[in-house]
């Protein structure tokens, strides 16, 4: 019984935290999960509950999806995946995690405290590539497709709207793409199947709260909360590379 209230109270947070910025839940999920389930259960059950909230957005706020800057930014990532493998296999895993966990935390410590005067009026396929190909090179080595994802969306001052929509129309293709190779390595598993359906007695509602937790985040505001996000995920990156390592 135990499990079954911690999977309802993570499913909650990290839904709820992904349903209000966008992105994110995996750094939440992922290690939390992997406390009391082995983590070839833990990465499943999370793409699953991921995949559950990019559809539900998807439906629901399909009008305020970027089309366009999804569609060029799932193609330039699909790029960046395999560079992204290839630092998983054969990087060292703590000093790219660490390294990549600084990234963000200097980068959003940056945009914080620094105005930002380069805007973007258009989408720009230079741009789109760039941010593209390093979430997908993120995406591809440690799940952490979101931060590029945040730079562009800055860059083209998307309201908090059109930003949480645009970046599930994203992730529901890189979601299902990773769901696939899940499946076919036998990853999910009964067990992991029962636990995700489980979860969604309280991811359903979680969407919903964050879906209001993000029509309540206006303007600037909303990238300030974006980047505190980026922070935490950060440090959490670091810290749980230490903990695994030490």
């Amino acid at each position: 019984m135990e499990i079954y209230i911690y999977i309802f109270l993570i499913a909650f947070a990290a839904t709820t935290f992904r349903s209000t910025f966008g992105f994110g839940e995996a750094l939440i999920a992922v290690p939390l999960f992997s406390i009391f389930l082995p983590i070839e259960m833990a990465v499943p059950l999370t793409v699953m509950m991921s995949i559950t909230v990019a559809l539900t957005v998807v439906i629901q706020d399909y009008k305020q999806i970027h089309v366009s800057s999804a569609k060029w930014l799932i193609l330039f990532a699909a790029l960046g995946i395999p560079f992204g493998l290839l630092i998983l296999f054969y990087g060292n895993e703590l000093y790219v995690k660490i390294g990549l966990g600084l990234l963000i935390i200097l980068y959003s410590l940056y945009s914080l405290f620094n105005k930002n005067t380069f805007i973007l009026k258009e989408d720009n396929k230079f741009w789109l590539f760039i941010c593209g190909f390093l979430s997908g090179v993120f995406g591809g080595a440690y799940g952490v497709n979101g931060p590029p994802l945040v730079v562009y969306g800055n860059m083209r001052k998307w309201d908090a709207q059109y930003f949480r929509a645009t970046l599930q129309a994203y992730f529901l293709i890189a979601n299902l793409l990773g769901l696939f190779g899940y499946i076919y390595k036998g990853m999910v598993t009964t067990n992991v199947m029962e636990y995700f359906l489980y979860s969604l007695l309280v991811v359903f509602p979680a969407i919903f709260l964050g879906r209001f937790l993000n029509k309540k985040l206006k303007g600037d505001s909303f990238y300030k909360y974006v980047y505190m996000a980026l922070i935490l995920i950060g440090g959490i990156l670091i810290i749980t590379s230490v903990m695994k390592h030490t």
